[in-house]
């Protein structure tokens, strides 16, 4: 499967490359030209500074300096330069805040976190929602399943930490996360990209922008990724190997610009994305035998300890998207975001083999076949002004989605007498009975609003922020199967009854913020801001009872200081905060070892406080030459919470939510033989983190180095396109670790590892 000394001689090369262009750069930093610098006023000298970071998280564009929110941002450099494909690529802590974390039966489905809130349940399930929003272009993304997706031409990522209840509404009690594309330019364009890595991988993207014509410009952008697997699968059958994917994908966006006074945007996309799960390892035997040929993995494995069946899982993802935008006044406009998504999710999991009780004869190698479709449509209305004194934004939203899932988990193998032999199950999925079926139905009705007066005091230094939103959430669904059998309940008589199990329910939620501002000089900002949010309630259609639960609700305060200094080329963003969170959603497991099967349970059993510090940082160090980085502190604690199943008060971890974790960047450019060379080395390291709400048991630290080389501006020619060549690599020192493990007493300890060191070469042409 590898190429182990050509492996070694590309992985040789870059990591010697990477660390003597880091060292030229610190070197001669100092005596180089200009390369990208501002002029001074005057004209008479260059001046060395940061670019001005522009986002959106106040439903109009502000400079991110004087925002009083912890914001990180990334622009499409960054992104490039770290090899960011996907969402799913920012859980390697490049923003140390924001924690990703993929479903590992189905890599496109991602679970996201901040300031530790946001994990403690499953959120792939149709009646249950994420605590941390995902907005593209202004959409509220509803489903954790594909947002692991390829990303279309970003523009910048925009991360907003604590509670966002106020202006995005549900589901945003952690934070959000706003994904900008690139518009349309109205002139004729094309930036083309081919690449290929290890483990087969190919890349092949382009983006076209067509000339205006009356008054109408297009963009269109196409991708394609695809690679291979990194762990194998022992197969004589051609089964695909773990920890593959496959994504393709088209946008076509129509930009009509009438008049100054109005636009209207309209987009549509269509994503595929194929994957094979993580391979799930057995570190560590359990109580319970293992059979005779099978081994503990304690490291990082390269193959897996038996061949599965296996299919690549697949989801279509595809949507409409209807941006207006009327300028009533000068200083008056009003905004319509309209859209309408679907999707429809195939998973195909067999790499948890190894989480079964052994027995000679026995079956086992639990074949997760689940289907998961949702559709979605929304409507979002801002009215945003502002006077000599006052900027302001009201609005209402919308939200509409129906969601139903059904999966099939039989038995794929069968050991022979002594344990020394497997053999392969012939399945007939149309003849399977399902082990799970469920469907759900979400309405969300909300109003919000929000001011900021600037009084004419303190040489208007000073900045009063308040607002709120009103919501209302209705949910209803049923539990049509549940562990391969009809479900049953006590109806209100104290009837037990067999069969479907209702669902419905409805919950009204005020979301109030305050924020004092302060400009204690034109570059140094403070603020403090109180805020709220909450994740919506739901049920557990992994439970036998699908008992409804409640919201999870957050206030937090926050104190933050925003500063500029050394000219500009330095910027030193912190911020600290102190919440507390009630009502908070946990899930109770138990396995029922005889049919190497679980079942959950979801209570609004604990309460929690959580409390962290906030950095982020860029200096430009020299013409050329700019350090960035970020650091979160983040501490949750949860009270105990009592489990159904042991009928005790259980201890309660916070998931994905390592107390320490950093990020630190080196970016350097230079000319180069008429080019432009421009180097890239990132390091990203974090503490262990909890996996499982109820199991002590952590995951490893984790330390990975991402680099990027690239000539560009590389002319060929008068009137050619100018072209970019690159070589990458993500984990370049080949780090391992275990970012989910977890410890069952009878079954043993199991993790999943993260990926090895991936690298490949590009080449881009802009026209």
């Amino acid at each position: 499967m590898r190429q182990t000394s050509d492996r070694a001689a590309l992985r040789a090369a870059l990591l010697a490359s990477a660390a003597a262009l880091a060292i030229a750069a610190q070197a001669r930093a100092a005596d180089l030209p200009a390369a990208d610098t501002a002029t001074a006023p005057g004209g008479d000298s260059a001046a060395i500074s940061l670019d001005e970071v522009v986002v959106t998280a106040q439903k109009r564009k502000t400079n991110l300096q004087d925002t009083p929110i912890s914001i990180s941002a990334m622009d499409a450099e960054a992104l490039k330069a770290r090899n960011v494909q996907s969402v799913e690529d920012l859980g390697d802590g490049s923003i140390p805040s924001l924690r990703v974390a993929p479903f590992f039966s189905r890599k496109s489905a991602l679970t996201i976190g901040m300031r530790g809130i946001g994990a403690l349940g499953d959120a792939n399930q149709p009646a249950r929602d994420q605590a941390v929003g995902v907005y593209v272009n202004g959409v509220y993304m509803g489903r954790a399943q594909g947002l692991g997706s390829a990303l279309y031409d970003v523009e910048r990522i925009e991360v907003l930490k604590g509670p966002q209840g106020t202006l995005f509404g549900r589901n945003t009690e952690g934070g959000a996360v706003s994904i900008i594309t690139k518009a349309p330019t109205g002139q004729f364009g094309m930036n083309t990209t081919l690449g290929y890595g290890n483990y087969n991988a190919y890349k092949a993207e382009t983006h076209i922008d067509l000339p205006e014509i009356h008054d109408v410009s297009i963009k269109i952008d196409a991708l394609l990724s695809k690679r291979d697997g990194t762990v194998t699968n022992p197969t004589t059958s051609g089964q695909p190997d773990f920890n593959s994917y496959d994504k393709r994908g088209v946008s076509v966006e129509a930009l009509w610009r009438p008049n100054d006074n109005f636009s209207a945007d309209y987009a549509f996309d269509s994503s595929y994305d194929g994957s094979t799960p993580y391979y799930v390892q057995l570190e560590k035997k359990g109580l319970y035998a293992l059979a005779p040929m099978l081994k503990v993995q304690p490291d990082r494995a390269e193959s897996a300890n038996v061949g599965v069946p296996l299919q690549v899982s697949d989801g279509d993802t595809w949507g409409h998207r209807l941006n207006l935008n009327w300028k009533l006044g000068d200083n008056l406009e009003l905004k319509s975001i309209s859209s309408y998504r679907k999707l429809q999710q195939n998973q195909f999991d067999n790499g948890s083999e190894m989480l079964s009780v052994y027995s000679p004869g026995g079956t086992f190698a639990r074949y997760s076949v689940a289907r998961f479709w949702q559709d979605q449509a929304s409507e979002e209305l801002q009215l945003v002004g502002k006077t000599d004194r006052i900027d302001y934004v009201f609005g209402a939203f919308y939200f509409r989605e129906n969601v139903r899932d059904n999966a099939q988990t039989p038995n794929s193998l069968q050991w022979n007498s002594t344990g020394t032999a497997y053999s392969y199950l012939s399945l007939n999925f149309d003849t399977i009975s399902l082990d799970r079926a469920s469907h759900a139905k979400t309405t969300s009705y909300g109003a919000f609003g929000q001011a900021s007066w600037t009084p004419a005091v303190l040489d208007d230094r000073l900045h009063v922020t308040a607002g709120g939103r009103f919501t209302t959430d209705k949910k209803s669904g049923t539990l049509d199967i549940v562990n391969g059998a009809l479900p049953s309940y006590v109806n209100g008589a104290g009837t037990t009854i067999t069969g479907i199990i209702p669902f419905d329910a409805k919950w009204n939620h005020f979301d109030p913020m305050v924020s004092v501002a302060f400009d204690v000089t034109p570059d140094v900002n403070v603020y403090g801001r109180w805020s709220t949010g909450y994740k919506a309630g739901g049920a557990n259609s992994r439970s036998l009872t699908y008992r409804t639960f409640d919201p999870e609700k957050v206030k937090m305060f926050e104190v933050g200081a925003k500063t500029e200094f050394w000219d500009n080329r330095a910027r030193v963003n912190v911020a600290a905060y102190t919440g507390d969170i009630t009502d908070a959603q946990v899930d109770f497991s138990v396995t029922i070892l005889n049919q190497n099967r679980g079942t959950l349970e979801t209570t609004n059993a604990a309460s929690a406080t959580t409390k962290g510090v906030e950095l982020d940082f860029a200096f430009k160090v020299a013409d050329g030459l700019t350090l960035s980085g970020g650091y979160a502190y983040t501490d949750l604690k949860l009270s105990k919470a009592y489990n159904p199943f042991t009928d005790t008060m259980a201890t309660i971890y916070p998931l994905y939510s390592p107390k320490n974790a950093g990020s630190l960047a080196a970016d350097y450019r230079r000319p180069f033989l008429g080019a432009t060379l421009k180097a890239h080395l990132d390091a990203n390291w974090s503490d262990g983190q909890y996996t499982t709400t109820t199991d002590p048991t952590l995951s490893d630290k984790s330390f990975i180095v991402n680099g990027r080389l690239t000539l560009a501006d590389i002319v060929m020619g008068d009137n050619q396109p100018a072209l970019q060549l690159s070589v990458w690599s993500r984990n370049l020192l080949d780090e391992s670790h275990a970012f989910m493990r977890n410890t069952n007493v009878a079954l043993g300890t199991y993790a999943i590892y993260n990926e090895p060191r991936t690298f490949g070469i590009e080449a881009n042409v802009k026209f």
